[in-house]
């Protein structure tokens, strides 16, 4: 099959699925916006890179509003890339701004694939957005969620069946194992890997760090905070603030192939976000056989079970998230047991190998279905 798939090529998940794809014998494009990122597919020669280089100013008018030109624009370029490449599908991971390209460029069979904002917060913004949003889903042959409350949301914009098709994770890249810590072997480390932006709610993880910290004062206790974003300078002033600096290391950006050696430094992953679609850093964190603390927001009840892999909490209390690691700090016994369970869950409902079978089998069944229907049409056309 040839797969020509709309998506930042930058993009850790467009990176996976495009490789991955590719080593199930099939031959995969991809057309970017920002531009292609070839180094970052160098081991994989079968990934043809295709960008559509729009002018800065016209960039910078699309991200404000939707500009006609930089649609049209893209579009054409779509259309020439589609001449070019002549997939057998076309496929748009994200609703929105790539949903829309590939809904404008008429190529079937077309699929759309839902990431979160596209549905959570896209089209509130005004009654265009919504309206796009509509639109986009309403030309495609297939939508694809990756998870039941994404696709309970994306069911206000359009009446079309939705197939879930979760982000899977490596069970053999993301283990429990021996890495070379920043930390000591005596420190109990609770921490994130997040991009560190408002949404994200770290602050709340900072805060309860500083209950535990006050409450548990014999225990070594350390905060790990990986990752780069818009807020981490207001996180490390918190940090500060609340005379955390000593306990408490922002490592900055981490490689995406240096993530697991992160995860594996943990002893506790927090994640106490106040959106969130899915939660693939807690499967990774899970896979990693750690416990997990999380909050009741969108798609982590989904891939977190609570008292068994982990622990449920309000979002924005930072009493609750106190309490859940409070108890796991006192009880080793109790984070082994979680860790484990995390990871046979990750196992038995995520592993990524069953992901990308999943979603090659869609691709089957629609180009399957699409020569069907041609072989109908040639039929018919054959009698009259």
């Amino acid at each position: 099959m040839r797969i020509l798939i709309l998506s930042d090529s930058d993009s850790p998940h467009t990176i996976r699925w495009a490789k991955a794809i590719c080593q199930k014998n099939n031959i995969v494009g991809i057309f970017s916006i920002h531009g292609p990122e070839s180094v970052l597919y160098g081991d994989t020669p079968s990934i043809k890179l295709f960008s559509f280089k729009a002018s800065r100013e016209l960039q910078f008018k699309s991200e404000a509003a939707f500009s006609k030109l930089y649609y049209i624009g893209a579009t054409l370029s779509l259309k020439k890339v589609i001449n070019e490449f002549k997939p057998d599908i076309l496929h748009s991971h994200y609703a929105s701004s790539y949903g829309l390209i590939g809904a404008l460029s008429g190529f079937h069979p077309f699929i759309i694939s839902m990431w979160g904002s596209d549905i959570f917060s896209f089209p509130n913004c005004s009654f265009l957005h919504k309206a796009v949003l509509k639109f986009s889903l309403s030309r495609a042959d297939k939508l694809l969620s990756t998870s039941y409350i994404m696709k309970s949301e994306a069911k206000k914009y359009t009446n079309k069946d939705i197939v879930v098709t979760p982000f899977g994770i490596d069970v053999n890249r993301f283990k429990p194992k021996v890495v070379n810590s920043i930390f000591k072997k005596n420190e109990i480390v609770v921490g994130t890997i997040k991009n560190l932006e408002e949404i994200y709610g770290i602050e709340y993880l900072i805060k309860a760090f500083k209950i535990v910290k006050t409450k548990l004062p014999s225990k070594k206790i350390k905060l790990m905070i990986a990752g780069e974003g818009s807020h981490r300078k207001s996180l490390e002033e918190l940090v500060i603030k609340l005379n955390l600096s000593g306990d408490t290391i922002f490592t900055g950006y981490i490689n995406n192939e240096e993530v697991q050696n992160y995860h594996n430094m943990l002893d506790i992953y927090v994640a106490v976000s106040l959106q969130e679609s899915f939660g693939v850093a807690i499967l990774e964190a899970s896979a990693c056989s750690k416990p997990v603390v999380v909050s009741n927001v969108g798609g982590l009840s989904e891939v977190v079970d609570d008292n068994k892999t982990g622990f449920i909490v309000e979002k924005e209390n930072t009493e609750s998230i106190a309490e859940a690691l409070e108890v796991l700090l006192n009880n080793e016994k109790l984070r082994n047991e979680l860790g484990r369970n995390g990871r046979n869950k990750v196992i038995k409902e995520y592993n990524w190998n069953d992901c990308v079978d999943g979603m090659i089998s869609i691709y089957r069944s629609i180009i399957s279905n699409k020569n069907r229907k041609l072989k109908i049409k040639f039929n018919a056309l054959s009698i009259n």
